[in-house]
């Protein structure tokens, strides 16, 4: 079978050889990746990760990167074990930094060792970045801790899914003490039956605390719990990927199972913003339990030509305001400022206005204070700040996105001002593959966030027929505000959660309050 490449075509190869890095991804929950695996990330050509690497750190990787799925699912190979060692090969040699993005730990039980091997005997230079493994991270996020002073003062990882060519499976040669502390079973679903009636023939007791973990430390975690004389039954219907844990340790996750408890656990929700304003919407949610998709509808672009803007800028004395109607609008604007050879001092004499608080705090970084901030985060808003003054003859730059709304310049002419618009910014919709967003977006999410009209209009134009029609039977529309609304209506779909604010932390506390209602 063929390799599934994600991406646009990879970079041009670098002189000489490359070198291979193999990088645990940890077992699902992207805050657990490490810092080096990230910087690892940030410098790749090419990165070929597996199905259990959670997708979303691949927006750690270059932009123009390579990606390529290669990893197992449900026990079904992508692409076998040899031809994989072999593209890592093949794409070292074209002097390319490839990242082996590797659920868990590269070499707990994560073949890693093998790989290594491989690119060993070929002369090819690697390093290991050693990931969070399953057989810890997902028990303590079940609330169960593999060690316990009190409890189980030793830990045995075992693979309950060998190779099959083994002479002799370790687990029914192992000698397991009926006293000894906790085990781990990575992989064994399927054998579960065969492993419990070969643990209690050699002593331990039918009535032993167990549970296995199905996609622990993600919002799809389940967690059954049992004794080892019932836990292959209770776990039948469980599907791969999922750990069991045995022994003592388990009876505490009554007690301790702090993850399933956060407010917006077991909920998937799709982040539509442009992937480097993403974070701040990201951060806060996974903090609440929830899984992230991230599906950037919106890339922010330099205008074709800065001639305008530049411009603009050289003649500030000219100005009687300036309104800046968003963060990156601020943003850029003050980039330009600097590349002009001008400051905030520059800016004396003009009075600014800020449509909401993420605005004024991008233009406070280079201590410049807005004179007007709207409670009202929307052109509206802005508006409403300067009713009542007289405006004839006034002169205001506007600095923003190419495609924007005409009211507030319209507006401002109508009562006499002279409103020159310039281009700071443009944006542009996304391009993904039909099987990438398909596999993003299965199982469907419990919501869709937008904090934009032009997220909106990208995001649906994105989807088929058929997968539009399968996302809207569950997923919850939420929307930053009643400008992203009204463009949501337009396209003729329900607001289902709507911000009190046009603001991120409002938009989360909207999600929070949703959620909490349903549940």
């Amino acid at each position: 079978m063929r390799p599934k490449f994600i991406s646009r075509q990879p970079k041009p190869a670098r002189g000489g050889t490359g070198k291979v890095y193999l990088v645990g991804a940890g077992p699902g929950d992207g805050g657990l990746l490490t810092l080096k695996g990230k910087a690892a990330l940030e410098r790749a050509d090419s990165v070929i990760f597996d199905y259990l690497a959670n997708e979303a750190l691949l927006r750690f990787a270059p932009p123009g990167c390579e990606r390529i799925l290669v990893g197992k699912r449900g026990g079904h190979a992508t692409l076998p074990q040899d031809e994989i060692n072999r593209l890592l090969i093949q794409k070292a040699r074209a002097g390319r930094a490839v990242i082996r993005l590797k659920g868990g730990d590269p070499f707990i039980f994560g073949r890693g060792g093998e790989e290594a091997l491989a690119l060993a005997r070929a002369g090819i230079p690697f390093e290991v970045v050693p990931g969070v493994s399953s057989g810890y991270a997902a028990a303590a996020y079940a609330g169960i801790p593999v060690m316990h002073r009190e409890i189980a003062s030793s830990v045995a990882f075992i693979t309950g899914h060998e190779d099959p060519h083994k002479p002799q499976p370790s687990l029914e040669g192992a000698k397991f003490s009926a006293g000894a502390g906790t085990l781990v079973l990575f992989m064994g679903v399927k054998n579960l039956p065969r492993i419990t009636q070969s643990l209690i023939r050699r002593g331990h007791p039918p009535g032993t605390p167990a549970a296995v973990i199905r996609w622990g430390t993600r919002a799809a975690q389940q967690v059954i719990e049992g004794t080892l004389g019932e836990i292959a039954r209770k776990a039948r219907h469980v599907e791969p990927p999922a750990i069991t844990i045995i022994g003592e340790v388990v009876r505490l996750r009554s007690q301790l199972r702090w993850f399933e408890r956060l407010e917006l656990f077991g909920r998937r929700i799709v982040v539509t913003r442009a992937r480097e304003q993403a974070a701040n919407l990201i951060e806060p949610l996974e903090a609440l339990g929830a899984e992230i998709v991230e599906i950037p509808c919106l890339e922010i672009r330099p205008p074709k030509s800065w001639e305008p803007l530049d411009r603009a800028i050289q003649r500030l004395e000219t100005f009687d305001y300036l309104l800046l109607t968003s963060a990156n609008g601020a943003r850029l604007f003050l980039e330009r400022l600097a590349v002009n050879g001008r400051d905030g001092r520059d800016l004396k004499g003009l009075t600014i206005g800020a449509i909401g608080p993420a605005t004024a705090a991008e233009l406070a970084k280079a201590s410049i204070r807005a004179d007007f901030v709207p409670d009202e985060y929307q052109a509206e808003g802005l508006i409403k700040c300067l009713a009542g003054r007289d405006l004839r003859g006034q002169a205001f730059l506007i600095p923003r996105a190419k495609i924007a709304r005409d009211l507030l310049p319209r507006t401002l002419r109508q009562r006499g001002a002279r409103v020159e618009v310039v281009e700071a910014y443009q944006t542009v919709g996304p391009r993904f593959a039909a099987r990438d967003l398909a596999r993003w977006l299965d199982p469907p999410p419990d919501a869709v966030t937008f904090a934009s009209s032009s997220a909106v209009m990208n995001f649906f134009k994105l989807l088929t027929p058929r997968l539009k029609q399968k996302l809207l039977r569950k997923t919850q529309l939420v929307s930053i505000g009643p400008v992203t609304s009204a463009t949501i209506r337009q396209l003729g779909y329900q607001v289902n959660v709507e911000a009190e604010q046009s603001t991120l932390p409002a938009l989360v506390r909207a999600l929070r309050a949703y959620f909490s209602r349903r549940q």
